[in-house]
C-alpha cells in the first residue's frame, strides 16, 4: 500500500505539473499581451502621456515575466562600467555604448528609446520555457531566519522561537523571517496554521493588482471585524487586525502608530474579514451539496433496485436520464424561480455570508445536478449485486429482500460509489461556475470566467493550479478511503517471485 501511494503522489505531481504548464503556455503566449491593459483603471490615466505610457508597460510587462527591464537609470548603471561617460541621454555615443553593451551582454537585449524624451532603455524577451521554469523555482516558498534581507535594517535580530501568547496559545515566532507567526493556532478553520512552507502563485493583474493570486483567494472578504486583541506586552485593544498575518516591513516605510503597537519590524498585517474566502465560500457550497446528493441519490438507487426491471424502476430510469440530458442552466434557473415563491434569496448580496439562507438555493442547485448521475451509477452497481452468487446464498438461507438490500447489496455497491466522494466535491467546486455567476457567490467558481474576462493571466493559472491538484490527490484520496472501507482490496501486487516462493514453502 506505501509503495501504490508513493507511485500514484508521484504520478500526481507529474500530473498537476502538465496541466499547469499547458495552461501556462497557452495564457502567456496565445493571448496578446497588450490585452492585460483593458481592465487597468491606471494604465487610462497614462495612455496620452507616451514616455509615461512606455515606462507602465514595460513596467508591468517586467512584472508579469513577459520581459527584462532596464529604464534609463538601471541601464546606466550596467553600460558605464565599459563606458564612464554614459549618461543614458540621446546621443549617437550613448546608443552606440549601449548597441557595444547589448551585443556583450548574456540574452537578446534591445535598446530602445522612449518617444518624447529619447531616453535610451533596455528589454529583453523571456522565452517562454524560461517563465514556466521561473514560475516552477518560486512555487513553494520556505520561510527562515535570513529570508530577509535589508540593508536599511543591519541590527535586525534573526531567530526562530516557541512562544505562548497572552490571552491565546502556543505559538512559533520568527525574526528575519518574512512572516512572524510561522506556527499557530487559533479557532477558525484549520484550527492549526503554519507559514514555514506556503504557495507562491504570482501576483494579481490587473484586478486585485498588488495582492498576491494566494492572498486573493484565501482572505476574507466584505466588512471588516472589530473584536479584542491581545498585544505582545499584555495590552488589550479593539481593532480589525490579524496580528497573526504580521509580515516584516522596512523601518522606513513603517507608520509611528505602527510602531508603537507592535514595538517590532512586523508591521504589515490584514484584517479580520466578516465573509469567508472564495474558496471558502465554494468549499461550503459544493461539500453539502455533494453530501446532500449522495443522501438522495443513496435512497433513490436503492428503491429502484429493488424494483428493477419494474415499472416504477423504467419509470425513474427515464426520468434521471432527461435530467441528466437538462442543461444545467435551465436546473439553476428554474430552482432560483421556485426558490423565490418561498422567499428564499436569489442572489448572494440580498442577505450576506452571515445568513444561512443564502446557501440553501446554491446548495441544493450543486445536489439537484449532481444527484441524477450518481442515483444511475449507484442503481447499477446494486442491480449488478443482485445476480451474484453470494446474495443467491443468503435468499436460499430465508433472508428478506430488504434485508438483502440493505446488509449485502448496498454495502458492496457502496464501495465504488464513496470512491469517488472526494472527486465529486472537487468536480462540484470546478463545475460551481454558472451556479456561483448567476447568484453573485465571490467564490472559486465565478473568479476563474471573471479573471478570465479581465485578462488576469495570473489568477486563471493560479486556479488552474489549485483545481488541478485537487482533482489528483482527491482520485488518491478516494482509493484509499476505498480500501479502508473493505480491505479485501489491495492495489499493490505481489511480485510473482514472491508468489512463486509462498507457493513452494506451500507445498512443502
Amino acid at each position: 500500500m506505501k509503495k501504490y501511494i508513493f507511485f500514484r503522489v508521484l504520478r500526481a505531481l507529474l500530473s498537476i505539473v502538465i496541466v499547469t504548464t499547458i495552461v501556462y503556455a497557452l495564457v502567456f503566449s496565445l493571448i496578446p499581451r497588450r490585452q492585460i491593459f483593458v481592465s487597468d483603471e491606471q494604465y487610462a490615466r497614462v495612455a496620452g502621456k507616451a514616455d509615461a505610457r512606455r515606462e507602465y508597460e514595460n513596467a508591468v510587462f517586467e512584472r508579469q515575466g513577459y520581459i527584462d527591464y532596464l529604464n534609463q537609470k538601471g541601464l546606466v548603471n550596467k553600460v558605464e562600467k565599459i563606458d564612464p561617460n554614459y549618461d543614458g541621454t540621446d546621443s549617437k555615443a550613448n546608443l552606440k555604448a549601449a548597441e557595444k553593451w547589448a551585443k556583450s551582454a548574456k540574452g537578446n537585449w534591445k535598446i530602445e528609446q522612449l518617444p518624447i524624451s529619447k531616453k535610451i532603455y533596455a528589454t529583453r524577451e523571456i522565452p517562454i520555457w524560461q517563465r514556466v521554469g521561473k514560475f516552477y523555482a518560486n512555487l513553494i516558498q520556505i520561510d527562515h531566519p535570513w529570508k530577509i534581507q535589508d540593508k536599511s535594517n543591519p541590527d535586525l535580530k534573526r531567530f526562530i522561537k516557541f512562544t505562548w501568547e497572552k490571552g491565546g496559545g502556543p505559538a512559533i515566532i520568527g525574526s528575519g523571517t518574512e512572516h512572524k507567526y510561522l506556527l499557530y493556532f487559533d479557532g477558525t478553520f484549520p484550527f492549526i496554521h503554519q507559514k514555514f512552507i506556503t504557495i507562491n502563485l504570482g501576483q494579481s493583474y490587473p484586478t486585485f493588482s498588488g495582492r498576491s493570486v494566494v492572498d486573493v483567494l484565501t482572505s476574507g472578504q466584505g466588512e471588516t471585524v472589530t473584536r479584542e486583541i491581545t498585544l505582545e506586552d499584555g495590552k488589550t485593544m479593539n481593532t480589525s487586525m490579524n496580528i497573526h498575518t504580521a509580515t516584516y516591513q522596512s523601518p522606513k516605510n513603517q507608520s509611528d502608530r505602527m510602531k508603537r503597537i507592535f514595538k517590532d519590524d512586523y508591521t504589515n498585517v490584514k484584517n479580520v474579514y466578516k465573509d469567508p474566502s472564495m474558496i471558502g465560500n465554494s468549499a461550503r457550497i459544493s461539500i453539502l451539496g455533494t453530501i446532500l446528493a449522495y443522501i438522495i441519490s443513496t435512497f433513490l438507487a436503492v428503491y429502484l433496485s429493488r424494483h428493477a426491471g419494474g415499472k416504477i424502476d423504467r419509470f425513474g430510469l427515464i426520468f434521471i436520464t432527461a435530467l441528466i440530458a437538462l442543461p444545467s442552466l435551465a436546473i439553476i434557473y428554474t430552482d432560483r424561480f421556485l426558490g423565490s415563491l418561498v422567499g428564499l434569496p436569489g442572489a448572494f448580496t440580498t442577505l450576506g455570508a452571515g445568513n444561512p439562507m443564502t446557501y440553501v438555493m446554491p446548495t441544493l442547485i450543486i445536489a439537484l445536478i449532481s444527484t441524477p448521475p450518481l442515483t444511475m451509477w449507484t442503481r447499477r452497481y446494486m442491480v449488478d449485486q443482485q445476480s451474484a452468487d453470494y446474495i443467491k446464498f443468503a435468499r436460499a438461507k430465508g433472508l428478506s429482500e430488504k434485508e438483502i438490500s440493505r446488509k449485502h447489496i448496498f454495502k458492496n455497491a457502496a464501495i465504488p460509489v464513496v470512491n469517488g466522494i472526494p472527486a465529486a466535491i472537487v468536480a462540484s467546486i470546478a463545475n460551481a461556475t454558472m451556479t456561483e455567476t448567476i447568484f453573485l457567490i465571490p467564490g472559486l467558481g465565478k473568479m476563474l470566467p471573471d479573471s478570465i474576462s479581465a485578462n488576469n493571466s495570473p489568477m486563471v493559472v493560479g486556479i488552474t493550479f489549485i483545481l488541478t491538484t485537487l482533482a489528483v490527490f482527491a482520485v488518491l484520496l478516494g482509493d484509499i478511503i476505498m480500501q479502508i472501507i473493505d480491505p479485501r482490496i489491495q492495489f499493490a501486487t505481489k511480485s510473482k517471485a514472491k508468489s512463486k516462493n509462498k507457493l513452494a514453502k506451500g507445498e512443502k
